[in-house]
């Protein structure tokens, strides 16, 4: 399997790589593997991929937990090294491609007071909504990458 088909096999379509590096052959060794099952825990005990109820919760501490995806994939990096270095191909586009766009769009309107105005909470949430899409397929993949059973459903009440 490639690094494209890993992004498409849970519906990450929306990942553009670059060709040179879509096509390479993509094979976890058991440090990615502990990597993934790290980064795996991080995501499904936040608001990451956890429904948040308009009446729950607030803006800015979902924004501040989105973002801290950045120093937590970092540090797994850097405490891996380059042992981890097929973990780091996912986590880096995940990173660039899904979380910054979201959060350098609300760092900006928070900064500007965006989340001391209703409608704009509104849209947060909406967005946050669509984040979490993405978010959860990540989640999918990196339990498979980890060899460990999905449990990003578990505690969702329907």
């Amino acid at each position: 399997m490639n690094l494209q088909e890993l992004f498409t096999s849970v519906k990450l379509t929306n990942i553009k790589l670059n060709l040179k590096f879509a096509s390479l052959d993509f094979a976890m060794n058991s440090v990615d593997k502990d990597a993934a099952w790290e980064m795996y825990v991080e995501l499904i005990t936040r608001i990451l991929t956890q429904n948040l109820a308009f009446e729950d919760g607030d803006e800015k501490t979902a924004l501040d937990s989105i973002y801290s995806l950045f120093p937590t994939t970092r540090d797994i990096l850097k405490r891996n090294g380059r042992s981890c270095i097929q973990f780091s191909k996912i986590a880096v586009v995940v990173l660039n491609q899904v979380v910054r766009p979201f959060t350098a769009k609300w760092h900006r309107r928070e900064l500007h007071g965006a989340f001391s105005i209703p409608i704009e909470c509104e849209n947060f949430r909406a967005d946050l909504k669509r984040l979490q899409v993405d978010l959860r397929k990540y989640s999918v993949l990196l339990a498979r990458l980890a060899e460990v059973e999905d449990i990003t459903d578990l505690g969702e009440i329907e």
